[in-house]
């Protein structure tokens, strides 16, 4: 007699199931897997025999408790890895402020950023492996040196969603195929058994976890321009002319900072103003230096080692003028800024050969290309023989220069009175003040870093004509903003690179971003849907070939299990005592026979 069962059975293991059953069992072990799990979540490798699985929810408290802090901890490190990669026009301040603390000069603005992502990639990993384990019943057990350094990192990843759209269609509708097999597949008996937490309920589970986020940010990013808001957005009309530069410390990425080469550049490139840094010596000359110390932009470690974390200011100008101030620049394997391009040789030999120059050079420069003056005043050190009357030394020493003072940007706060009444000529520059206080000092610009830009586009004081000036604007899209927002000029380190920038980055009137909105919106959504239904179309292929297969072995199958119910049937009544007794006296000549028990004999009957 045939078995139904081992029909079936071969049945499924036809076509296309049964090659892929065999690739399984060629290439997957279930229990290295397991395994692999094991070991790399709880650093656990010793190899477990295969047990019965267990309900999802097998792990102890603390192990419950400590998944949605990390999963909480993957967030976070979306979320700064986003700020971090957004603050790229900041690097080059956070590798200085870091060289201040270590006295070492490297870009530690990417290592940050690549570790960020190393450690946000492996707290994913955690993630994945933890629903694998949960996924198949095994119990969670972090291991110490996880749950010590999970919590801390983070990464970010932002997705395409037409681009996932098919990975997720994909799998979607495959858990939707496998659901219907399955509910084609069991019985009657087994649905009754299987009606609390079953396979099917399973399934929907996952779909329901996979495409209902995917829609929901789908849906947010359809019905995002309601509540967004671009200054790239407007009229052509309405852009107002593009910004003008202040080279901060000259030309930084073209030659070594606060140097006459480095402000030459910046006039080669079309800067409008000059932005430096002023010290005094203790002879009382002023010279540009930025740092609180002369060891980064200096030689002098070479000359004076035990001197080079002294204040600038407490050297004599003399001593200060012996200085090379551009070997740094030129000669260093370390660049400044790491997207620099490498210098030509006559500018390497230039840039070898710079000096700390005097406050005197810079103006001298500035009257003859006729260029904005702007600078930081640092204050000296206590003790300082010109520490009380720093201020009015400078002053003096720009009106001897014979520079026109309307090219003096004036933005130190120090003795605001004395200066206008010794230069009344010089411009005056505020920080981000109140309106009021900057009407009262007769202020009509305000120097204020990028980043309050984000706010409200400092737009009560553009209404108020008060002239803006950012710093420190590096980055292309950035400048392209302050122009989109009618900045009137900007402080920057990449003058060669903003100077070339002839139209803003993603300008967009209103009527083409809302053509492109409703375009993408509908193209989108229609890809999307020819997705979904490819690979609907392709699963209900496969489904129709499955239930051909089942149809085709289940006929012979239901009729041979009717021919044998019915042999079985008449094997019990020709076995049956009464109803022999009762086939043979209804033979044909036959008499009465009354029953007797049958002895059991050896010789065969004769006919």
């Amino acid at each position: 007699m045939l078995n139904v069962n081992n029909i079936e059975t071969e049945s499924q293991e036809t076509g296309r199931w049964r090659n892929f059953n065999s690739w399984i069992k060629r290439n997957f072990n279930y229990e290295c897997y397991l395994n692999f799990l094991t070991g790399c979540y709880s650093c656990k490798l010793e190899a477990e025999q295969r047990k019965s699985r267990r309900p999802l929810c097998c792990c102890s408290l603390l192990e419950i408790l400590f998944y949605p802090w990390l999963l909480t901890a993957l967030c976070l490190s979306v979320l700064l890895v986003f700020v971090w990669v957004e603050s790229s026009n900041e690097y080059n301040g956070f590798d200085w402020v870091v060289f201040l603390g270590t006295g070492v000069w490297f870009f530690w603005s990417l290592v940050l950023l690549s570790l960020f992502g190393i450690l946000a990639a492996y707290t994913s990993l955690l993630l994945v492996l933890g629903f694998l384990l949960c996924w198949e019943g095994k119990e969670l057990y972090l291991h110490w040196y996880h749950k010590v350094y999970a919590p801390y990192l983070h990464l970010s990843s932002i997705s395409v969603m037409v681009l996932l759209s098919w990975p997720v269609a994909f799998y979607l509708i495959h858990l939707e195929g496998e659901a219907r097999i399955r509910r084609y597949k069991i019985t009657s008996n087994e649905r009754k058994r299987n009606k609390r937490c079953n396979m099917l309920t399973k399934l929907r589970a996952l779909q329901v976890a996979v495409g209902l986020p995917f829609f929901l940010i789908l849906l947010c990013l359809y019905v995002m321009p309601f509540g967004n808001y671009s200054p790239c957005i407007q009229e052509k009309d309405k852009l107002g002319p593009k910004p003008s530069f202040f080279g901060h410390r000259g030309a930084p990425m073209l030659g070594p900072e606060n140097t006459m080469m480095s402000f030459e550049k910046a006039v080669e490139h079309g800067a409008f103003g000059l932005e430096s840094d002023v010290h005094i010596s203790y002879d009382h000359v002023p010279f540009l230096m930025h740092d609180l110390s002369l060891r980064r932009t200096t030689n002098i470690k070479e000359v004076l080692p035990n001197a080079s974390l002294r204040h600038p200011s407490l050297f004599d100008w003399d001593f200060l003028a012996t200085l090379n101030a551009g070997k740094w620049f030129s000669h260093s394997q370390i660049k400044p800024f790491y997207h620099m391009k490498p210098l030509s040789e006559a500018d390497k030999e230039k840039a070898g050969n710079q000096k700390i120059p005097k406050l005197t050079d810079l103006l001298e420069l500035a009257q003859k290309e006729k260029k904005l003056v702007i600078f930081d005043l640092n204050s000296p050190v206590p003790k300082h023989p010109a520490r009380k009357e720093f201020v009015r030394l400078v002053v003096n020493v720009i009106l001897a220069s014979g520079i026109e003072q309307h090219l003096i940007v004036w933005l130190p706060g120090f003795d605001r009175k004395y200066v206008r009444s010794t230069a009344p000529g010089f411009q005056h520059v505020g920080r981000l003040f109140t309106i009021e206080r900057l009407t009262k000092e007769n202020i009509s610009r305000i120097n204020v870093d990028y980043k309050r830009l984000f706010y409200n586009g400092l737009r009560e004081y553009k209404a108020a004509n008060i002239n803006i000036n950012i710093y420190i604007v590096n980055e292309p899209w950035l400048f392209s903003l302050a122009w989109c927002s009618r900045i009137q000029s900007v402080t920057t380190d990449n003058i060669q690179v903003l100077n070339q920038i002839n139209h803003p980055y993603f300008f967009m009137t209103p009527s083409f971003y809302m053509f492109m909105w409703i375009l993408m919106d509908v193209v989108s959504a229609i890809f999307i849907f020819a997705v979904f239904y490819f690979h609907w179309w392709r699963e209900s292929q496969s489904e129709k070939i499955l239930k051909g297969i089942s149809s085709y072995t289940e006929t012979p199958s239901v009729s041979l299990q009717k021919e044998n119910t019915e042999n079985e049937a008449a094997l019990n009544v020709m076995e049956s005592p009464e109803t022999l007794t009762k086939s043979v006296g209804e033979l044909p000549g036959s008499q009465s026979i009354n029953p007797e028990p049958v002895q059991e004999t050896t010789q065969p009957l004769m006919p």
